[in-house]
């Protein structure tokens, strides 16, 4: 946690108010994102039992499972949850539009330039905490094996066509998010956090009616007294006022409502199968029908308030304008989007249960940089961000005093100018350090040279700018600072390299997992005593 950071949860708590720990929305949001809020039963993972979905804030789809215990049950929730969330991706998926991408040329093995189809946008998938996100790539791992009735005839239980296909996608949606920066599967609870700082600690703040009521509490009331309704406030009958659907469920709500309604449910059901004439069996499908419209309206109650929830912090996110480089990171995720389109549309096999250790290897780099990235891109995009990289001595900003024009020893000599900066910061600057500033959205680097002077107020900083002044022996207009020029220089990099690059999975040493031997097909999960009711 940064010490801005810390002063901000400081203040929260004296002013009774959450406090921005940001000037700009670092993530990006779709106009019309796909809203998922899961609810599971409690002692039993992944058994969903129901979930308000869609893209209308006014009209969400309530699907609900009234035995989770029943595979049948589930396999049509989640049928149906394939109804509404794959022609979503379908729409996205045809829309495309023309870009470059570099590849290595198999002939002579360099680098070239090809034009390829990249999708025009992509869904976003919005849950209301990091639990939904962990749902959300369980169900994918619990789906995308799944065999169909078309793929295995024998199957005791075949799944419905699309499921294995919706398992597919929300595993890569579940990969996705663990990628810093990406936005193509968000969780509401961490991205208000990344943008408001509370007077409460970072696991309260997974509870989004909290974290909502420290943001913007109800007039007449301070945060913490808000916060702390919504995570107890209680009815007369022992409800929770405020339902988190954490996806996980109240004890107090799972035995006083929704056990005795599943039991009634049961039932009814029984009675429907052991029913001997026409009339009986109108009766008891009656009740049947009954008992499910309660479970509804169980399930409706509980995911209601945290749908409207998802939405009253999209709007207060939507106040804050995007950072500059946010539609940088979002065309990642359209070019990661279209990837798995292709191998979707390829007939390629799911994702494995493990990864290769080359393709484990790739992904944690990815992610190393990815992070380190994002850091950078939120320092430059946001002041704010940037005067927490300052107080930890990570960057500096200040005013030019001087600038030397001073040029390289050698046949071409080429422009040096060296730069003295005034400032009240206290970089941890070394002998002959790199620093960079953005000049024109590229990083350009600077070197330091010594201090000037130092005192207890203020700093002068002697730099020698090394890049980006042009090829010529004067440098260009604008590419050397000017006296009287506020700079902000930083020692970290506004670029990522690559790492070194990985030997492919044929290559990989036995101390790794191979070479690899015949591809492993993957087959459909067991049948256990759970599966049947």
């Amino acid at each position: 946690m940064s010490l801005i950071t810390t002063l901000a949860r400081l203040e929260a708590v004296t002013t009774g108010r959450a406090q921005p720990s940001a000037t700009v929305r670092h993530r990006h949001l779709s106009d019309r994102p796909l809203v998922l809020v899961p609810l599971t039963t409690a002692g039993e993972a992944g058994a969903p039992l129901g979930a308000l979905v869609g893209t209308d804030r006014d009209a969400p789809r309530l699907l609900v499972v009234p035995q989770p215990r029943d595979r049948d049950l589930r396999f049509a929730f989640l049928a149906e949850l394939a109804d509404i969330v794959l022609p979503c991706i379908d729409t996205c998926a045809e829309a495309v539009e023309a870009a470059e991408r570099s590849e290595t040329d198999p002939e002579t093995g360099k680098r070239v330039k090809v034009e390829v189809e990249l999708c025009a946008d992509a869904p976003q998938l919005i849950v209301p905490s990091r639990a939904g996100i962990d749902l959300v790539r369980l169900l994918g791992r619990s789906m995308r094996f799944r065999r169909t009735a078309e793929q295995d005839p024998e199957s005791p239980h075949p799944a419905p066509p699309r499921v294995p296909l919706l398992g597919r996608w929300l595993t890569h949606f579940g990969e996705r998010a663990r990628v810093p920066g990406s936005s193509l599967l968000l969780a509401a609870t961490e991205v208000l956090s990344r943008h408001w700082a509370t007077g409460q600690s970072t696991l309260e703040d997974q509870h989004l009616g909290a974290l909502l009521a420290w943001i913007d509490p109800p007039e007449g009331t301070t945060g913490a007294e808000a916060a702390l309704e919504a995570e107890l406030g209680r009815d007369a009958k022992g409800q929770l006022l405020h339902p988190p659907a954490g996806p996980a469920t109240d004890p107090a709500f799972d035995n006083k409502l929704l056990a005795p309604a599943i039991e009634r449910y049961d039932r009814a059901r029984t009675a429907l199968a052991a029913a001997e004439d026409g009339l009986e069996a109108d009766d008891r499908l009656g009740e049947l029908t009954t008992a499910e419209r309660e479970i509804r309206k169980l399930v409706e109650s509980r995911t209601r308030p945290t749908w409207d929830a998802v939405w009253r912090g999209l709007d207060l996110l939507r106040t804050l304008p995007e950072g500059a480089r946010v539609e940088e990171r979002w065309t990642r995720d359209r070019w990661s989007f279209t990837s798995h389109r292709d191998r979707v549309l390829a007939g390629e096999p799911p994702q494995p249960r493990r990864d290769d250790a080359v393709t484990a290897a790739n992904k944690l780099a990815t992610r190393e940089r990815e992070q380190a990235r994002l850091e950078a891109q939120e320092a430059l995009d946001d002041p704010l961000v940037m005067a927490g990289r300052r107080l930890s001595g990570e960057a500096f900003a200040g005013e030019v005093t001087d600038v030397v024009m001073t040029y390289s020893e050698g046949k071409r000599p080429s422009p040096r100018p060296l730069v003295t900066v005034r400032t009240d910061d206290r970089p941890y600057l070394g002998e002959r350090v790199k620093v960079y500033r953005s000049l024109g959205g590229k990083p350009q680097t600077a070197e330091f040279v010594g201090y000037e002077s130092e005192g207890e107020e203020a700093a002068l900083i002697v730099l020698r700018i090394l890049d980006k002044m042009g090829r010529g022996k004067e440098p260009e207009t604008g590419s050397v600072p000017e006296k009287g020029d506020r700079l902000c220089f930083t020692l970290f990099e506004h670029e990522q390299r690559g790492g070194a690059k990985l030997p492919d999975p044929e290559a990989t040493p036995w101390t790794h997992g191979g070479p690899p031997g015949e591809a492993v097909t993957e087959t459909a999960d067991r049948m256990t005593e759970e599966d049947v009711l």
